[in-house]
């Protein structure tokens, strides 16, 4: 019987072959990442697979986008994505369709959030985030501060503050996402 893991691409030689390409050490890499040396190394080798913020944070790091690390190839720059024509993706219980052009300074996500998907799983990483809720009641922490939004509801934040996006209802929830891809600073 197939997993959800198993359905996900082998981001792993491009996550390898990205770091390499910008001579990166697995050390220094990790460390941009907010990952210990040995889980970047399981990444890179398949053994483990990266959850929707991980990719985020590596695809950053890396200068490029998730769509580009899940090995999707878009038309030339067509700038409308028809909704029929992207698969979806799941990564630790979030279910993504990538709803932008890769190489953009935006990329445009819609997700699909289950209620106890990522625990207590806390964010920081450079950039901005936007999200709108499409379905079902979102849990928004940011610093000190929660914040349950309905559908309808937006958020617009820096992402150095500390966050959390969870689903508030058992039937989970449904939300546009946009963040900026914004490479981290130069740590090594």
């Amino acid at each position: 019987m197939s997993t959800p893991a198993d359905d996900l691409p082998d981001v792993a030689p491009r996550l390898r072959e990205l770091r390499r390409r910008g001579r990166l050490t697995l050390e220094a890499a990790a460390r941009r990442a907010g990952l210990s040396p040995a889980h970047l190394s399981r990444l890179e080798t398949g053994a483990r697979q990266p959850s929707l913020p991980m990719l985020l944070s590596l695809a950053r790091i890396y200068g490029t986008s998730v769509s580009e690390l899940l090995g999707e190839v878009p038309p030339e720059r067509d700038p409308v994505i028809r909704g029929d024509s992207r698969d979806s993706v799941e990564a630790d219980g979030w279910t993504y369709h990538t709803a932008g052009s890769p190489g953009r300074a935006m990329q445009p996500l819609r997700v699909r959030v289950p209620y106890g998907a990522q625990g207590e799983l806390v964010r920081v990483h450079p950039g901005e985030e936007w999200l709108y809720v499409l379905s079902g009641k979102l849990r928004l922490t940011l610093g000190d501060a929660a914040h349950d939004l309905d559908p309808g509801d937006s958020a617009h934040f820096d992402s150095l503050t500390p966050h959390r996006i969870a689903a508030a209802t058992r039937d989970g929830t449904e939300l546009l996402f946009v963040h900026t891809l914004l490479q981290s600073p130069d740590l090594h």
